[in-house]
């Protein structure tokens, strides 16, 4: 299904909107991402295409990073060449979730506008109760990791239940929520569910340590560090080159891991860690 974002126009009682397309796979296409991914589909440049939307090229990698976790297929496509020894190029998936955009957003506005004049002859009570819905209804998460994928597996016990998510077919993700809230969502096998996991509550290894008692391992080789005056963060790409982990850790850590790009990591997270959102 698809959402809109509403602002009201000073002065006036009616609303425009930005389309944010709210999918089995979660929300995680808007309107800012969109332009991102057609500046790139234009430049072939990342960099190129953050200073036309404009974004911070961190930013830029991010919103990819976030994209290609959440999407059933990759958006994007780094191949080599290019003015600065690499380039990205949009995938024909991308390209047709763009045209899909594209077409909602007008179909949406002109929807929007038709639902203005209602709520205008309702008065003004009825446009700021609308507004104030619309206030509630806004929800960002403030966890840097966030995937989606299917129940693919359910676990109870006296008071925990253990829920396994298929992230890609080589990729499976375990959470541990309580019997209750696992209930409240409705989880069963095969629905649909997103999973968000914090920066800081990811650990990472170089070589095998198999003393290590986390239920989730995802080995990746490192694709970005960005390293402040205390803390690091720390991207890694797993096979396929499909989903991104990324961990916050002391740039001390860096040092003494000799990370660098290209480097086999593991990324480790317990199942604990994990907060999962059912999708309906």
């Amino acid at each position: 299904m698809s959402t809109a974002l509403y602002t009201e126009i000073p002065n006036a009682n009616r609303f425009t909107g930005k389309l944010l397309i709210d999918t089995a796979m979660g929300s995680f296409l808007g309107d800012k991402r969109i332009r991102l991914l057609e500046a790139i589909d234009k430049s072939g440049s990342i960099s190129q295409a953050a200073k036309a939307v404009p974004l911070s090229y961190k930013a830029a990698w991010d919103a990819l990073d976030d994209m290609n976790n959440l999407a059933p297929q990759p958006l994007v496509i780094r191949s080599a060449g290019g003015k600065h020894g690499g380039g990205t190029e949009l995938t024909a998936f991308a390209r047709r979730l763009i045209a899909l955009y594209r077409a909602l957003e007008k179909e949406s506005q002109l929807a929007l506008e038709k639902l203005s004049g209602n709520l205008d002859q309702g008065g003004v009570c009825a446009v700021d109760d609308f507004r104030q819905i619309l206030r509630r209804m806004s929800m960002k998460t403030s966890a840097r990791n966030q995937f989606a994928g299917p129940v693919v597996a359910i676990k109870d016990g006296v008071v925990d239940t253990e829920v396994t998510l298929q992230l890609s077919p080589s990729l499976a993700l375990t959470a541990i929520v309580t019997r209750e809230s696992a209930e409240t969502m409705g989880l069963t096998v095969g629905r649909d569910v997103m999973a968000f996991v914090k920066a800081s509550s990811i650990l990472l290894l170089v070589g095998d340590d198999s003393r290590i008692s986390a239920r989730n391992r995802f080995s990746g080789s490192v694709t970005a560090i960005h390293q402040g005056p205390v803390n690091a963060e720390v991207s890694l790409s797993m096979p396929g080159g499909h989903h991104v982990i990324t961990a916050v850790i002391t740039c001390d850590s860096v040092r003494r891991l000799a990370l660098v790009a290209g480097a086999a990591v593991t990324a480790v997270f317990k199942a604990s860690s994990v907060f999962l959102a059912a999708i309906d």
